[in-house]
């Protein structure tokens, strides 16, 4: 270590993490506002930060599968709070966005607490209420960013008409509730079709199209939404790829044959 320079400790690792996984894969960079303005809140040069955000980059799996190597000088601490932060997405999820609210002087009753009846969520429910809610905001962000908010069926580019759906239904697989690798985006009709077996993506991510639309051939509107789709490969993520196994298990047990 350069006199001068300080270490990072667990708490700025982990509010690093956190952006590193709310940001498209080319916004790392120092000029970035998002980066800026958390490097202010911790006191280090946004091109420390961004330089930090590539050694965690040097630690996704998903990159490497895709060649991409990242910054070569992560530290031993890099990589224990990335191996903790990907085995425990749940509990370090919140821990890090509490500390985000904290540092840029906001508490958790005023995130994304919309359409809380105060009537009846008071204190622990109330409670339990606004991590969830955090979580999913957190759950959407980052599977949006992984896909440069585009829908991975049709290339649709507006965050507005997207959404970050679950692989494994969030009801069936609380551990993997805030993985994104069980996360996957696209836009509503492709989701609601996804979510109900009509479609499924394959372990080898090609588009599969329930039989049950396929023989609806006579419909102009079946095939211009779904039946041109029809082993297509999706709109890849640049980082966080849709693990195989939460894909067999879709094309399995979801997916009307």
């Amino acid at each position: 270590m350069k006199k001068g320079q300080r270490l990072w400790t667990r708490n700025e690792l982990l509010l690093a993490i956190n952006l590193y996984c709310k940001l498209p894969f080319g916004k790392m960079h120092k000029s970035n506002p998002e980066i800026i303005e958390l490097s202010g809140f911790i006191e280090r040069t946004p091109s420390s930060l961004a330089l930090k955000l590539a050694n965690f980059a040097s630690l996704d799996p998903s990159l490497k599968a895709r060649g991409i190597k990242g910054a070569s000088n992560s530290s031993k601490l890099d990589r224990l709070i990335w191996e903790e932060f990907y085995s425990n997405w749940k509990q370090l999820t919140f821990e890090s966005e509490k500390l985000f609210l904290e540092l840029s002087d906001k508490n958790l009753e005023t995130l994304n607490v919309s359409g809380i009846d105060h009537q009846i969520r008071e204190g622990l429910e109330k409670k339990v209420f606004v991590k969830k809610r955090i979580n999913q905001s957190f759950f959407r962000k980052m599977i949006l960013a992984s896909y440069n908010n585009t829908c991975c069926i049709t290339g649709i580019s507006k965050p507005e008409l997207l959404i970050a759906g679950h692989i494994k239904p969030w009801r069936l697989d609380k551990k993997n509730r805030l993985n994104p690798r069980n996360g996957i985006a696209m836009n509503p009709l492709h989701d609601k079709a996804f979510e109900n077996g009509l479609i499924t993506v394959t372990p080898n991510y090609r588009i599969k199209v329930s039989p049950i639309l396929l023989k609806d051939k006579k419909s102009n509107s079946i095939e211009q939404y779904f039946l041109q789709y029809e082993n297509k490969e999706i709109i890849l993520p640049t980082k966080f790829l849709p693990d195989t196994e939460f894909l067999k298990y879709h094309n399995k047990e979801r997916f009307l044959n």
